[in-house]
């Protein structure tokens, strides 16, 4: 039996007359009627009742119908969801990210433009370090991954450089440097040269970690470090504490955190932090596909030249 066979039998039952059904299946009555007595003969029952103006179903012929109504219609959901997966409508997506990211304004709208786009798709959140997301994607537990520091060892994977940001100072809002005001006037960077630093940890973030180190050599000083956060977002804990002075990214600033204070920085060498989109090389899922296409295509209209710079 073929699917073909139930939607001929159908059409038969639902117009009661072989040559109608005939033509809203475009096709001569001869060979409808050859295919019913087919069907008829390997089910080795009696459908349909010939009479003189048309047919009508028998017992078995209703009971037919039901679950013959059922079959197509579970093979038509079958081929649709197959189309839609294929065309990245449907399916799941995990996407991990770094405790700053949310904080830059391009993440949250793209995440947001994506779900609208694709209700139907299960979308996952997970936060984590730079170190355990690259991990997380290479094991597959994760499908994309926003980080804010350049990977060391991108074998098996498509690192997106998507935008940069200026870092900005982070301080004590008690700090002299402060002066006395939530943001006080551009500092060149060799102005630091005698202050403490807390940095984001290089094991979590060897990017952002050197280049504020090669920035600060630049500026004509080596940084004393006291203390090493394991997360960016931590750093500023620290600095809220009194443990001393960070260079963040500048969406950092929208935390508005208690007892922080922020100022910019003045000329060159500056530290810029990266966003990036790290996603498995190999990955042949439509709806990652559709994902990156996605981050990849706003970013490159991102309206924030004063981040992206």
């Amino acid at each position: 039996m073929e699917l073909r066979h139930l939607r001929y039998f159908i059409a038969v039952a639902e117009e009661a007359h072989i040559t109608r059904a005939a033509e809203r299946l475009g096709m001569q009555q001869p060979p409808l009627s050859q295919q019913i007595r087919a069907l008829e003969r390997e089910l080795d029952v009696q459908l349909l009742r010939r009479l003189p103006r048309g047919v009508e179903l028998t017992e078995a012929g209703r009971a037919l119908l039901a679950d013959a109504r059922a079959i197509l219609a579970h093979i038509d959901h079958a081929f649709t969801t197959t189309r839609r997966t294929a065309r990245g409508e449907l399916g799941r997506l995990v996407v991990g990210f770094t405790s700053s990211a949310p904080f830059h304004p391009f993440v949250p709208p793209v995440i947001r433009a994506f779900r609208d786009g694709a209700p139907d798709i299960a979308l996952t959140l997970e936060e984590g370090g730079t170190i355990e997301l690259i991990d997380d994607l290479r094991h597959e537990r994760v499908d994309a991954a926003f980080v804010r520091t350049h990977v060391t060892d991108p074998t098996g994977l498509t690192v997106n450089p998507l935008l940069e940001e200026a870092m900005l100072l982070a301080l004590p809002a008690t700090h002299t440097l402060a002066a006395g005001s939530a943001d006080g006037p551009p500092l060149p960077l060799a102005a630091l040269a005698a202050e403490t630093f807390v940095v984001y940890r290089r094991h979590s973030g060897p990017g952002l970690y050197d280049a504020i180190i090669a920035a600060c050599h630049a500026a004509g000083f080596s940084p004393q470090i006291s203390q090493e956060a394991p997360r960016i977002v931590s750093t500023l804990n620290l600095v809220a504490a009194g443990l001393g002075i960070a260079l963040v990214p500048a969406s950092l600033r929208r935390m508005q955190m208690d007892g922080v204070a922020y100022r910019a920085l003045l000329g060159t060498p500056q530290p810029r932090a990266p966003l990036l989109l790290a996603t498995r090389r190999a990955d042949t899922s439509a709806v990652v596909r559709r994902f990156i296409d996605l981050v990849r295509q706003t970013a490159r209209t991102f309206p924030h030249p004063a981040l992206s710079g």
